[in-house]
């Protein structure tokens, strides 16, 4: 990692595999250095859960297109609580989650694992961005990416007032 460059953490609620988790991740490594850390399965409608009860597991892994990624057997906000515990050890500037399939709006943003992951990071004082898509019959994830990382370029520059996250929903 470049030690004058910005750095974005990643997560997602639909698995270390997602699509989303690929398009977003390569659409913010034009912005900053970027690290996954991501579930190893879907965790969608999981809300603000943190495992609390059994163990969690932690490895390494590749994404399709061979960027190393952390994934592991906990949540969203698992993801950026054992991030920010130091298995992750540069602290991050920002926290993206997303891209989700499916929007987050109105009451669903209370069961989206997606938001979790934002809002987890806020709790620790780092903005946070959740992105979702509305996929419909398109399953093309180049303009959430890009409004992501547009986004994410405005929010590392200009920041975000303490205690907000944003959530960038796009239609199909």
């Amino acid at each position: 990692m470049s030690a004058s460059r910005k750095h974005i953490l990643i997560t997602n609620d639909d698995g270390v595999h997602a699509p989303g988790l690929l398009a977003l991740k390569q659409a913010l490594s034009a912005v900053a250095d970027v690290t996954v850390f991501a579930p190893d399965h879907n965790w969608s409608a999981a809300g603000h859960t943190k495992t609390m009860h059994k163990p969690l597991r932690v490895f390494e892994t590749e994404l399709a297109d061979g960027t190393p990624a952390l994934v592991t057997t906990g949540t969203p906000s698992d993801c950026v609580g054992l991030a920010l515990l130091g298995l992750v050890p540069v602290r991050p500037d920002l926290v993206v989650s997303g891209i989700n399939d499916g929007p987050n709006m109105g009451a669903d943003i209370t069961y989206s694992g997606t938001v979790a992951g934002a809002m987890e990071a806020v709790v620790s004082g780092i903005p946070g961005i959740a992105v979702s898509q509305d996929w419909g019959r398109d399953r093309d994830l180049s303009l959430a990416a890009e409004l992501a990382a547009r986004l994410a370029a405005l929010v590392l520059q200009n920041g975000l007032p303490s205690q907000t996250f944003l959530n960038l929903n796009v239609p199909s």
